[in-house]
């Protein structure tokens, strides 16, 4: 049986190499000179593996399409990447919020144990862009590759999606499936900064840990959680900022702002208490110079500006309702957001291929047999600390396993 995989991101190559391990004879064809390129880069060079935890708590990080991947995570779980990359001499580490790493920091290791794997397995690796998938009677044929075309019973797409282009994800695997029939979920950036109007530039630099950023779509809250963040030039960015806009996904049609609890381990009641003992303490200095012990020098300003106190006020003079609507500042300071960071600065793209037209179980199309979808080019996506990768094992995985195992009727 022939199958050829186009793509050799981590879907790809984990499909390449399980199908290849099913007895197929396995084509592997990549756009670049090196395979895993997008790899390198994750992680911050380090490379995310997998989150450490069940499938259960992997589901509750995927905001999109979760029930979608029941069936491919149970097929090759967080644990099974773990003692698939362990048992090939990679040794790794969990660190803060479960994220897996190699204990060399080097996703080059990843990299590398991948490509012996396939290169072991009897993959034929053929450096070569494919330009369109062939197709007769709605069944696969071969795909067409550096002006031929190479014949094949099974194809499996594992292009990634648009993030990162620089690496390879242009965007082919949707060509190839609006051909087959498929329906394309307009693809934007996930785990992308986030744009203000007018930047930040009064903050920008500024980093902020242990707080809460809360989304608002309209005027209700559709997601909230504690971490760190950044102020930037354009607007907003930092890990918290990154998952925050894996919810923001219906830009142009509805409005967006964030609130940041600057004090998320104080409630209202003992933050009082707190700028009561600082008011105390200042009593004689101007407003704007009595904040130093409670905030960061750079926000300082800002927050004076959004609480409506004159900065020049006496402490000693602010009244009750002054120090309520400064508590309240501090507890939800208000950010609007007017868009994302273009796609191309993305992560990870959401939207993709609808996995409605997709057989959970097999990763087939259901448009055309013989044709299987695998990683990023699916509309599946997930929040940062290994949960995308994750996805690109699982279904990568699944997919390598039925189209080797499938047998046409």
């Amino acid at each position: 049986m022939n199958i050829v995989v186009i793509g050799g991101g981590a879907a790809g190559l984990m499909a390449a190499g399980t199908a290849a391990e099913g007895g197929a004879q396995v084509t592997l064809l990549e756009t670049n000179e090196k395979v895993g390129r997008k790899l390198f880069i994750t992680g911050k060079g380090r490379c995310n593996v997998c989150n450490n935890c069940d499938t259960q708590d992997v589901l509750q990080h995927v905001p999109v399409n979760p029930r979608f991947l029941y069936s491919a995570l149970g097929c090759f779980a967080p644990a099974d990447v773990m003692a698939f990359f362990e048992g090939r001499g990679v040794p790794l580490k969990t660190e803060r919020g479960g994220r897996v790493f190699p204990v060399s920091d080097k996703s080059a290791d990843i990299i590398d144990t991948l490509f012996t794997w396939i290169k072991h397995t009897g993959v034929t690796l053929v450096k070569a862009t494919a330009s369109a998938v062939e197709m007769a009677d709605s069944r696969v044929t071969g795909v067409r590759a550096g002006g031929r075309v190479y014949p094949a019973d099974r194809v499996i797409v594992a292009t990634g999606g648009v993030s990162y282009p620089q690496t390879g994800s242009t965007g082919d695997g949707y060509r190839f499936a609006r051909a087959a029939g498929h329906t394309i979920v307009t693809p934007n950036g996930s785990l992308v900064p986030l744009v203000t109007p007018g930047g930040c530039k009064e903050l920008m630099g500024l980093s902020l840990r242990n707080v809460q950023v809360s989304v608002f779509e309209e005027n209700k809250k559709i997601w909230s959680d504690f971490g760190e963040m950044l102020f930037t030039h354009f607007g907003l960015s930092g890990p918290l900022i990154l998952s925050a806009s894996a919810h923001m996904r219906h830009f142009g049609s509805k409005g967006y702002h964030i609130e940041i609890d600057l004090k998320p381990a104080l409630d209202e009641k003992t933050l009082d208490k707190r700028l009561l003992a600082d008011f105390d303490k200042h009593k004689n200095s101007d407003f704007i110079n009595a904040l130093d012990e409670l905030l960061p020098r750079k926000l300082i300003p800002e927050v004076v500006r959004l609480s409506g106190i004159d900065p020049r006020a006496k402490v000693n003079g602010i009244t009750k309702a002054q120090r309520a609507d400064l508590l309240h500042t501090l507890k939800h300071f208000l950010v609007v957001v007017s868009g994302k960071r273009p796609v191309a600065e993305a992560i990870v793209t959401t939207g993709g291929v609808s996995v409605k037209e997709i057989n959970p179980r097999t990763m087939e199309s259901k448009k055309c047999t013989g044709l299987y979808f695998a990683g990023e080019v699916l509309d599946v996506d997930a929040y940062t600390g290994g949960y995308n990768l994750q996805i690109a094992w699982s279904t990568g995985r699944l997919a390598g396993l039925a189209a080797a195992q499938r047998e046409d009727g």
